[in-house]
């Protein structure tokens, strides 16, 4: 991927195939798997202007509460940005979905009280870089909230996450890597952590390479150490 004076094309990412999918198997596993619940848990609580980074097929937007005064909803992929502007149109406080990719984020810096990342970070091609756009957007103090994909903590299921990722996983699942370890990239990126807790996904039934689930919250600290 080139970069264009520093930042990546508006269309960064492409992957239509992949967005129809998503579009049908992100609603279902809302609806049935739960994932609803989760969405829910994430954003509670939230205040003020958030940026959301991969925002999909806008599935957060109806669980935002009402304090929160504007969502500015980053999307690279044409066709689920477009599923999230109709989002928006319903969700219950103002949404404004951009195109971008979270390795340029094309806004000011310390402009948001919170960021939320959902089931996004395994998929940036460069993940440090992701993150430092994070916090660079973020005023001293906001939050991080996320939501992601993670390495498995048994060794059986993480071998195969390994696998997966050096083959066919993140051509068939738009970029997704399973094996990242969302934590210790947030920690490296220099938020603090705060709780957080390990899920899996679906509760009951086989695992994926995609199972192993965390959820919880980052902070950007007041002061640079």
């Amino acid at each position: 991927m080139q970069l264009r004076n520093g930042k990546l094309p508006r269309d960064a990412v492409h992957h239509p195939l992949f967005a129809r999918f998503y579009a049908r198997f992100s609603v279902a596993a809302d609806l049935k798997g739960g994932v609803a619940a989760y969405r829910e848990e994430l954003l509670s609580g939230l205040s003020g202007r958030v940026i959301e980074i991969g925002a999909g097929n806008g599935l957060n937007f109806a669980h935002y509460p009402g304090a929160v005064s504007e969502v500015v909803a980053l999307e690279p992929e044409r066709s689920l940005r477009q599923l999230a502007v109709r989002a928006a149109l319903r969700a219950e406080v103002p949404v404004d979905v951009v195109p971008g990719a979270a390795e340029a984020i094309p806004t000011k810096s310390e402009g948001f009280d919170a960021a939320v990342a959902s089931l996004v970070l395994c998929t940036v091609r460069d993940l440090p870089r992701a993150l430092a756009e994070i916090r660079r957007v973020l005023r001293p103090g906001g939050e991080l909230r996320f939501f992601e994909h993670g390495a498995a903590p048994g060794r059986a299921l993480a071998t195969v996450q390994r696998a997966a990722d050096r083959t066919l996983w993140p051509v068939l699942f738009g970029g997704c890597h399973t094996a990242r370890d969302p934590l210790a990239a947030i920690e490296a990126a220099g938020f603090e952590l705060g709780t957080y807790r390990r899920l899996r996904i679906p509760e009951k039934g086989p695992q994926t390479p995609s199972s192993p689930c965390v959820l919880g919250v980052a902070r950007k600290p007041f002061t640079e150490g």
